[in-house]
């Protein structure tokens, strides 16, 4: 498909926590700057959270190009610019005033996205592409929300994501090589690879001691995160770091250290099953077609169950009745810490055992499940509504 270029693109990102914020948007600037020719500048208010994603960023210059994109800290006093005729806001941050009123004055104003979080929940298609006229200025603003349906903006995957991905699974070498590069030591013989990527988690004790009491060995890799500190007590440990593997029964953990984009695709890629945390993980782990377990980042008021419960529903449709009930008990009793028996006992191991039973059929309805998703392309999507709906002036390359 043929894209219509749009010559500049401000992306404007406030990092929250977790890095899923800045790590969408990161993907997402590299993405339209190399494969659509876009000049992009990012707005990011914390460079030492995006430099854990890019180790050329220098957290002490307030301007620097890195992979293709121009890098500027928003600070508290933003500088006058000139807006780009395509301006996104991520996840509802608010944009400068000085910068919104430079907007309104232009004479072909910008066109204005609102980036949502990702849901997989019925109402999406209904809000997205809604327009919201500023109350006071000649702007409007328009939801272009992420989403897995076909009547959404789809997700965020690059060009030649799922190539690389197939020459990385069919190469045998080039996985052994990747494991030697993390220091990780070849299967033993009948070793399921899980990797971890977790925000702390009432169940991690329970399958922990699961995967130590189980038959078969289990490695368990886990990159350098939130869940630390909860690891470190199951083991004994006062703290744990980058490099420590730890044995216990049949499991043994090793702690990784937390890398850049690229490298967490192939640690998805490479292990037969992935836990995964927040959007953009969750994302990546669909992308690898391996059977994956999603933590939804939890809310107090108990809304993130619901968009649970919305991916299960997508995701469970046409898949065989009991690996979905095996996929749904796995998914709710990580989120919940809830895995009960007849016996009133926490059964972890009952949930996790029928997970790994279904594994084949897993596999299968992953890799299909990327087919169904991989025509709806976020990036495309969002070029070709900034084309529809404002006056932007295209150029070819």
């Amino acid at each position: 498909m043929n894209v219509q270029k749009i010559i500049a693109c401000d992306i404007f990102c406030t990092v929250v926590d977790n890095y899923g914020d800045i790590g969408v948007c990161w993907r997402l600037a590299r993405q339209l700057s190399s494969e659509h020719g876009l000049a992009v500048r990012l707005w990011v208010d914390d460079l030492p959270s995006l430099r854990k994603l890019c180790a050329e960023v220098d957290p002490a210059l307030p301007l620097q190009q890195r992979r293709g994109v121009e890098i500027r800290h928003w600070g508290v006093a933003f500088a006058e610019v000139i807006p780009a005729q395509l301006v996104i806001e991520s996840f509802a941050c608010e944009l400068p005033e000085r910068y919104v009123l430079a907007m309104a004055a232009q004479e072909h104003k910008p066109v204005w996205l609102n980036l949502e979080y990702l849901s997989a929940e019925n109402w999406v298609a209904g809000c997205h592409g809604l327009p919201s006229p500023h109350p006071r200025l000649p702007l409007i603003k328009y939801f272009f929300f992420p989403g897995f349906a076909a009547n959404t903006g789809g997700l965020i995957l690059e060009r030649d994501l799922l190539a690389r991905r197939d020459a990385f699974q069919s190469d045998s070498s080039m996985q052994e090589q990747y494991w030697q590069s993390l220091k990780v030591p070849a299967r033993r013989p009948g070793e399921l690879r899980v990797s971890l990527f977790s925000y702390e988690n009432s169940a991690l004790q329970g399958l922990l001691a699961t995967w130590a009491e189980g038959l078969s060995p289990l490695a368990c890799l886990v990159p350098e995160g939130r869940i630390l500190p909860q690891l470190a007590r199951f083991f004994g440990r006062e703290r744990l770091a980058a490099g420590d593997v730890l044995q216990h029964g049949m499991l043994r953990v090793q702690v990784l250290p937390f890398v850049e984009q690229e490298e967490y695709d192939k640690l998805l890629w490479a292990c037969d099953c992935n836990f995964v945390r927040g959007e953009d993980s969750c994302v990546r782990a669909q992308w690898a077609g391996k059977p994956f377990v999603w933590q939804i980042y939890p809310q107090h008021d108990g809304v993130h169950m619901q968009k649970l419960q919305a991916l299960l529903e997508l995701y469970c449709a046409g898949l065989e009745p009991d690996s979905a009930h095996a996929l749904r008990a796995l998914w709710l009793a990580w989120n919940t810490g809830e895995a009960h028996s007849q016996t009133g006992i926490p059964d972890y191991a009952l949930i996790w055992n029928d997970f790994v039973l279904h594994q084949s059929m897993l596999r299968l309805h992953a890799s299909a499940w990327v087919e169904k998703l991989s025509g709806n392309n976020l990036a495309l999507n969002l070029l070709d509504f900034s084309l529809r709906v404002g006056r932007i002036a295209p150029f070819k390359n």
